[in-house]
């Protein structure tokens, strides 16, 4: 009894020492969540900032040549200026994420962002840093300031600063130039105002999987530098052969319509089917292949996988209710233009090529008229392409232009040559080339219209 009478008295003895520590202020505080910090007024230190034309630096009113991304646009100069007529623009002080070759995280934001303040523009000024037209280290680009402004503005506005405050550029000495002091407090705003590059949020417009993110027109420039690789692109499906798709997607650049043909394989299952139907965007996601047969690159391995339907290396529905662009082209165009593209090296440095139209065109949809159709050749023998045609045609403007058709029936009918030799038409087709000639690709007989 008396043992039990102590061990009680000790419990109750512990219990009062633990009671009175917890009681005592031994010079700590009480932790709590700090009040949220207060963001600082909004500064516009683009409008702050005025031109000013006496300020002994170069200027120079310009217009729009070509974009090519968020921080290099090219702009029409006099040739006293540059001896082709054209400006190639760095923008001073800042540097955007890529969006020409490999897509970069908000590289599309900065490119559109850039391009919606110059198309918008009624006068546009370039400005250098000194006296002097500076060069950067490429030695092919000029370093500038970009001021604009339009109708409804009375002073210019400084672009290059403005893409700062935005948050759509990471800094690029920035605080050595003439507006060093301006371009670091629009650097410390967007980064306190966690804007863009600065936010740690998620960019709508990225893909966040293990492939590359590539446009469309980066693979028709350049498909063999990423061939192996898994690549991820967007487009909208415009035609379906049975075994292979043909994904095409506009570019303003080159005001053009560019295309990849994409391989299903024998692995999609029905909800995978249903994704790239013709008509739907799609964000395509496979390996880049070279067909030997149809001697073309193409996109491979596509997969989708029901079970995981949010995995980034499924392929994507995006949208429906596209349709083909069928671009009205001229005989000339297809057979003998060049156009002027754009993407980035090894290094990530910019890189201007030259290409053939039909070339930078291949798989998209096209649509030419008034052809005269003056030679056919039928292919015979027992193969699955018995009675197909190679169509050679005179265009409306002189130019040679090939047609090669599926086999075509009509009623139930064979589509013979009789039924063209001599006629005039107007064909939509899917640009294909062959012993690296370009042709037009006729699937159907509906998309030939007999003009006479």
């Amino acid at each position: 009894m008396k043992n039990s009478l102590r061990i009680l008295s000790l419990v109750l003895l512990l219990m009062m020492i633990v009671s009175a520590l917890a009681s005592c202020d031994f010079g700590q505080t009480t932790t709590t969540k700090p009040d949220k910090v207060e963001l600082p007024e909004w500064v516009d230190y683009a409008s702050q900032l005025k031109f000013n034309k006496d300020s002994g630096r170069n200027y120079l009113e310009v217009t729009v040549h070509q974009f090519v991304d968020g921080d290099t646009t090219h702009f029409n100069v006099p040739t006293t200026i540059s001896k082709t007529g054209v400006l190639k623009a760095r923008y001073l002080a800042i540097n955007t994420p890529e969006s020409t070759g490999a897509i970069e995280e908000w590289g599309k934001a900065a490119s559109n962002f850039t391009r919606s303040k110059l198309e918008n523009a009624t006068s546009i000024i370039i400005e250098s840093d000194n006296d002097k037209w500076n060069l950067d280290s490429t030695g092919a680009r000029h370093l500038v300031w970009v001021w604009y402004k339009t109708d409804d503005m009375t002073d210019y506005k400084n672009l290059n600063l403005e893409i700062l405050q935005e948050g759509l550029a990471i800094a690029s000495n920035s605080a050595n130039n003439s507006y060093g002091t301006y371009c670091m407090s629009a650097i410390k705003q967007a980064q306190a105002y966690k804007l863009y590059v600065y936010s740690g949020e998620k960019d709508p417009d990225f893909y966040y999987g293990d492939a590359i993110q590539v446009s469309i027109k980066e693979l028709a420039i350049n498909p063999e530098k990423y061939l192996g690789k898994t690549v991820a692109c967007e487009g909208v499906v415009v035609k379906d052969d049975g075994s292979s798709i043909y994904v095409e997607e506009y570019d303003k650049d080159t005001d053009m319509y560019h295309g990849i043909t994409c391989f299903k394989g024998y692995n999609l299952p029905g909800q995978g089917l249903e994704i790239i139907k013709v008509g739907n965007r799609v964000k395509i996601i496979g390996s880049v292949q070279y067909w030997e047969s149809g001697a073309i690159y193409q996109i491979s391995d596509l997969s989708y996988r029901p079970m995981r339907p949010d995995d980034p290396d499924n392929i994507q529905f995006i949208s429906s209710g596209h349709s083909a662009a069928y671009k009205l082209t001229s005989g000339k165009t297809f057979a003998t233009e060049k156009v002027t593209v754009f993407t980035t090296d090894e290094n990530g440095e910019e890189k201007e090529l030259v290409m053939d139209y039909a070339k930078l065109a291949l798989n998209s949809s096209i649509k030419m008229e008034n052809l005269k159709v003056e030679k056919i050749y039928t292919t015979t023998g027992s193969e699955s392409s018995s009675g197909a045609m190679t169509i050679t045609c005179k265009s409306s403007d002189g130019y040679t232009v090939t047609i090669r058709t599926e086999v075509l029936t009509h009623n139930g009918q064979l589509v013979t040559a009789d039924m063209l030799q001599g006629k005039t038409i107007t064909v939509k087709g899917i640009v294909g080339t062959f012993n690296s000639k370009p042709q037009i690709k006729v699937f159907s007989y509906s998309d030939i219209e007999f003009v006479d």
